[in-house]
């Protein structure tokens, strides 16, 4: 595992974010590299949605998994073929940081089950409470106990596979950040997302099948700042890059 690679962190892209948001902000590889301040050389991109093959995980310092307008539950093949690497990435001990999309392969490809929300979508800055288990976490001990977060999915992780611990909960969704191995996570919410990308997303025609959650937590779907979850962000960059212990 020597060598120039593998101090590089993988962004594996499952997608492209909104044409309008894309227009005026780019796209999810340039949000993480922005959220996880490293140079561009620093990080290998490899388009998974668009059937580029990935890499030996155990060439790489640690891989993020992006999110992605596909939904989990339509199997597609780049998807699956995605989620056999992901579980033997897991096995390898590479660390991991899957956001929305990537979040729910994860727990797909480790034995959970991922599906539409019953209420619908959650879109908005929300807030985010940690669970306990969360307190001596090595990504999500940087957290305080309430905070705010961008999000935007209609399909949830609805069980957990086996030994996942759940870290942070909204009122709409139980399982918004997922420890599924000792360096590997799972975020709901976008720790990538800027206010402005936000806004973007909330301002863009819902075009959705299932609609977006009539309950009282959902209905204020406004957006505000969200700076803790960029602290993750970094977080995950310096467990990845052994920056911390």
């Amino acid at each position: 595992m020597a060598g120039a690679a593998a101090q590089k962190i993988l962004i594996v892209q499952t997608g492209n974010t909104l044409p309008a948001v894309r227009r005026r902000h780019g796209d999810f590889p340039g949000w993480f590299q922005r959220g996880l301040g490293l140079h561009r050389d620093a990080l290998d991109i490899v388009q998974a949605h668009a059937g580029e093959a990935l890499p030996d995980a155990r060439a790489y310092a640690g891989a993020i998994v992006t999110g992605s307008p596909s939904m989990v539950s339509e199997r597609l093949d780049w998807s699956e073929a995605t989620a056999d690497w992901l579980r033997g990435a897991v096995r390898a001990g590479l660390p991991i940081l899957g956001v929305c999309y990537g979040h729910q392969l994860l727990a797909h490809a480790l034995g959970g089950r991922v599906d539409y929300h019953a209420h619908g979508r959650e879109i908005g800055t929300v807030a985010i409470e940690r669970r306990p288990d969360a307190g001596d976490d090595a990504l999500m001990d940087v957290a305080p106990a309430r905070f705010l977060a961008h999000v935007s999915h209609r399909q949830s992780v609805l069980d957990l596979p086996e030994g996942a611990v759940v870290l942070a909960s909204s009122a709409h969704d139980p399982n918004h950040a997922v420890r599924y191995a000792p360096r590997v996570w799972g975020l709901q919410f976008h720790p990538e997302f800027s206010v402005e990308i936000m806004r973007g997303y909330l301002r863009a025609p819902a075009r959705v099948a299932n609609g977006d959650c009539p309950l009282p937590c959902c209905r204020q779907r406004g957006h505000a700042p969200a700076p803790v979850t960029r602290r993750l962000l970094q977080r995950f960059r310096a467990i990845a890059l052994c920056e911390v212990g």
